[in-house]
């Protein structure tokens, strides 16, 4: 009835949905085609991919999958991996350390850090081809931390016993409910200065410097983005867009680089929303909480005030 009383109305309706229907086919075309982010939009123009690993360093999968994305993308000239981070976990902070690496042998790479790039937040710095820090990121922090409380006078004042069956000596080392033995912090000074030593190895060839420089400055200290500018820590002092000019400088990208984030590809939750982590990050702080009172953590990790 519609369409015979306004039969150009109704044509002129349909014909606005077809071309919406095909804007947004295009609108998902490209976005799949070139990988786009919302806060990249369409813009023309060479690109440099920006992967971000921001607070504790405890999963290394999605700076990976983004990392290697990058890697793999003729559209993208150069990455930049924007640091904002006081470390984590060994095994993490040394997979994205690596996957910098294998990136820098085909792109052009920059670290970028924040507020704080500290323990296994500047480990992963140094495998890019260039560092950038602000004068007063919080830098350095070139140390492994393992740590566990004892709650032994706690449980014999309110009474309580406990009883461990264990299959070998060292099984429940680190035991909050009894005092650790000469052979076991043996034992675990040698396992922190092992992983100690890889730190080092590691800085040294990322940053191209001899291992005897980087140890003299691997005892845990912070520094100033600046202090560390001067000691070989970093090699420029700027802020993001700097980094994204200076990628796109070393790409050969002539005119204004265009700076590409990962596309989303989950919602966030309504925990990530409240608290800024996703459900993984929450599990993993819990479990950080637990060991911390019931076992041993450890870690590349910056810890105000230690």
């Amino acid at each position: 009835m519609f369409s015979r009383r306004h039969p150009f109305l109704f044509f002129f309706l349909m014909l606005t949905g077809m071309m919406l229907t095909g804007v947004i086919v295009l609108v998902a075309f490209f976005s799949a085609l070139f990988g786009l982010s919302g806060r990249s939009g369409f813009e023309l123009g060479e690109k440099v991919g920006i992967v971000e690993v921001l607070g504790p360093i405890f999963d290394a999968g999605e700076t990976i999958e983004a990392l290697k994305a990058f890697r793999e993308s003729t559209s993208i000239k150069a990455v930049v991996i924007r640091i904002d981070s006081p470390g984590g976990a060994v095994g993490p902070s040394q997979e994205i350390y690596r996957e910098i690496r294998k990136t820098a042998e085909k792109k052009k790479t920059v670290a970028s850090m924040g507020g704080v790039a500290a323990s296994g937040g500047y480990y992963i710095a140094s495998a890019a081809d260039v560092v950038m820090a602000n004068p007063g990121t919080i830098t350095g922090s070139i140390g492994v931390i393992m740590s566990y409380t004892n709650m032994e006078d706690l449980f014999g004042k309110i009474g309580l016993t406990p009883v461990v069956i264990k299959s070998g000596q060292y099984k429940d080392i680190a035991s909050p409910v009894r005092k650790m033995t000469d052979a076991e912090r043996a034992l675990l000074e040698a396992f922190a200065k092992d992983i100690h030593d890889q730190f080092i190895a590691d800085v040294a060839a990322g940053r191209a410097m001899d291992e005897a420089s980087v140890r003299q400055v691997a005892d845990g200290r912070i520094f100033s983005g600046k202090a560390a500018q001067a000691l070989g820590l970093v090699d420029h002092l700027g802020n993001l867009e700097d980094a994204v000019e200076m990628a796109g400088r070393l790409a050969g990208i002539k005119e204004n680089a265009v700076p590409v984030y990962p596309p989303a590809k989950r919602r966030f939750s309504l925990l990530e929303l409240l608290t800024g982590m996703t459900g993984a990050d929450a599990m993993h702080q819990l479990a950080a909480v637990a060991a911390a009172g019931q076992g041993l953590s450890g870690g590349y990790l910056y810890r105000p005030g230690q």
